[in-house]
Formats: C-alpha cells, structure tokens, sequence
C-alpha cells in the first residue's frame, strides 16, 4: 500500500491542533491536511478536562503572546459558538481581594487588565454582594467578558469543518518520531509511516519529546502539574452564582483555589496544583517511572523546588486532605460546609521548565527544520485556540513561502 502523503501534518488532536488545521485549510485551499491523534477519541487531555472558562486576559503580562491571543481569542471563541450553536455564555466573573493586605494586588490586576485592553469594574464589598451574596472580600473587580464553553464540542466542530473542507482527521494514530526528507517528513507511527511536506506539532504533554524526536531543541522540559477538584453539593452548590476568583500572589505559578458553576449547573472548586507524577496520570495515585524519572533528572526541577517548596508544601497538604481544601475555598464564601465538597476527576496541565527552573510563562513556538512546534500552551490555550491557530498557521505559510 502507498503511505498516506500529506502536505501538512498537524500532530495533537486538541482544540489548539483541530483550531490551527483549521485556519490552515481556510488559508491553504487544496492543500492536503491531516491532523494525527494518538487517543482513540478527539480531545482527550487539557481540552476535556479543563474549567471551561473562558478567560478574559486580564493577568498576562502585557505585549505577551498570552496578552493579546487570549483577549482576541476570547472575542473569536464567543462568536464560533455562536455561529455553531455551541454552549457558551458570557456571565462575567468576581476576582476577590479577601483582606485589605490584598488590596494593592487587586489595583494592580486592574491596571493590568487596562493595558492588555479588557474592561473591568471595581467593586465595593457591598457591590460584590449583589453579584454574589455569600463572597466575602475587602473589594473586587467584576470581569464581565469572562465566559464559559463547552470547549469538547468546539474541538469536534473543528474537526467536522476540517473534513468539510478536505482535510482528514484520524484517531489511534501516535506520531512517535520522524526523519527529514528530500521534500519534507517520514513520520513514524505504528500504523506505517506518514509523509508530510510540513509539520505542526501540537503535542500538548508530550509536546517536548516530539520535538526531540523530529530533530528539534524545544529549550524547555515539560513538567506535568495534576490541577485537583472537589464539586460541591448540597446547600453550598446554591451559595456560588458564577466564577468567584482570588486575587492571585504574583509570587506564585498558579491562580489558587476558585469556585466555578459550570454551563450545567455543576459548582467546582479548584484546582490545585501539585508536580505530577506521570504525565497523562489522572488518579491520584498514578506513577509513571519514565515520567518521573525525567522530570527529576531535568536541572529545572531542583531549582523550581527550592524556589517554590513552601507553597508546592500547602498545595500538596490540599490534595491530601479535603478539609484544608474546602478551607481554601472557604476563604472567598465561609459559609460553605465541609462536608458539601466531593472529589471530582482532575486534570494535567503540561507545563514547560526551562534549564534554569524558570515555568514558561506565554506561549512558546519552536521553529524547526519544515516545522513548528508548540512546546508551552497552558492555559489560556482552549480560550486562545483559534486566534493561535492563525498565528501557527501564518508561520507555516511564512515558512512554506519561504519568507
């Protein structure tokens, strides 16, 4: 049988994968697209098992990549789902300052949010509790172009349209590594090889390994986080309107614990974030020795641990004790009750470190040889997905021009 020839192979089944073969079939007419994905089904990873927020870009370091695809990201992704029916609403979001030592932080986000261009509303304590009358804070800001979607639907839309126009999506197809060719790329796969003249690889948690595999340096190693959550039920579901966030300490990674009522109804509290010890390991007590054996080996993780053991130390108190967990949400609505929090499935966020125990913090594309590979795309990725999409899209045209 003759190998499968394309002219652009994606690899990664993700909504950032199926959004960029997407904005390559609509720039690329006639052109061959295939979009690869090892799992038996479309989205399996960050973009099934993430909040479904979308976020408004309000913390993103302004002139970031993150800054300005998740801000003009978030515009497309509302006006996708509306054009494909998708679940989506735009029911804004509380981002709370606890104390008066939080306060300073809560005006700097909202300087933030000017310069990256989102609009938002400070509010009195008295102001918060109209939108929510169960959150205690000492001020916040309202955010109201934050949303929810249904990011799942939005990635199989993707791939109905990328078959529309001519491209070809396949599930249970694992790209394992590739060689150069006079013309392109002999892809290695378990199913035979794939020929490709280019390709984009949007490998999400396995993005870095891929990268090697095809003769590229991605610069970083990816070190997964398991983001943790508990739903709530009983009476506390009823305490939380909307999306209820801390103000995030700009010392550390991550947002903190939030409380989230999903488009079905569903509140969430979460995630935390503790140094996963496999990278697609979703149990709790989940190992992969190869996993953790390269993620311990990598001279960034030292140095990310003794930078940031203390709060590494709160986080990994959480995921083994529910009670500290429900504290932490506590702190935004005390009246919830303890016992109302159950656990619920997580998810793994694949985080890039650098040599020097730096997290990448926007998004990072690596150029190689007739490639692109998208090494760093945490969140805000499913909201930014079609805006970065045309970014990776605009690079291969660049490239195939050979501008």
């Amino acid at each position: 049988m003759a190998r499968p020839s394309f002219d652009v192979v994606v690899a990664g089944g993700g909504i950032l994968g199926l959004a960029t073969a997407h904005a390559l079939v609509q720039r690329l007419p006639g052109a061959s697209v295939a979009v690869l994905e090892k799992e038996p089904e479309l989205a399996s990873h960050q973009t099934g098992r993430n909040s479904g927020v979308i976020h408004s870009g309000i913390y993103y370091t302004p002139g970031s990549l993150k800054a300005r695809l998740a801000v003009e990201g978030a515009e497309r992704m509302v006006a996708f789902c509306t054009e494909h029916d998708i679940a989506h609403d735009r029911c804004g979001k509380l981002v709370a300052a606890i104390d008066g030592d939080e306060l300073a932080r809560l005006r700097d986000l909202a300087d933030r949010a000017g310069a990256n261009g989102v609009p938002v509303e400070e509010l009195s304590p008295e102001g918060a509790r109209e939108l929510e009358p169960h959150l205690r804070c000492a001020a916040a800001l309202h955010v109201p172009s934050t949303g929810r979607a249904d990011f799942r639907a939005v990635a199989h839309r993707l791939a109905d349209l990328v078959v529309e126009a001519g491209g070809s999506v396949r599930t249970g197809v694992r790209v394992t590594g590739g060689s150069p060719t006079a013309d392109g790329w002999e892809l290695a796969t378990k199913d035979g090889p794939v020929s490709g003249r280019f390709l984009v690889a949007c490998a999400g948690l396995q993005s870095d390994r891929l990268a090697h595999r095809t003769g590229s340096d991605p610069g970083a190693r990816i070190v997964p986080f398991r983001g943790e959550y508990l739903d709530l039920v009983g009476h506390s579901a009823d305490l939380v309107n909307g999306l209820i966030y801390p103000v995030p300490d700009p010392r550390f990674p991550f947002l903190g614990v939030h409380l989230t009522r999903g488009l079905d109804g569903h509140v969430h509290a979460g995630p935390n974030a503790v140094l996963s010890l496999a990278r697609e390991g979703y149990g709790r007590c989940a190992v992969s020795p190869r996993d953790l054996f390269e993620t311990l080996a990598w001279p960034g993780t030292a140095r990310l641990v003794g930078r940031y053991w203390r709060p590494g130390l709160g986080e990994l108190r959480r995921s083994l004790s529910r009670r500290r967990f429900a504290q932490a949400a506590r702190r935004l609505v005390p009246d919830l009750d303890p016992a109302d929090f159950r656990r619920a499935p997580s998810g793994i966020r694949a985080q890039a470190l650098d040599r020097s125990g730096a997290l990448l913090d926007d998004f990072h594309l690596v150029d190689g040889e007739r490639a692109v590979h998208v090494v760093n795309a945490p969140s805000p990725a499913a909201t930014a997905s079609l805006a970065i999409g045309e970014v990776i899209a605009e690079r291969v045209l660049d490239r195939i021009a050979g501008r």
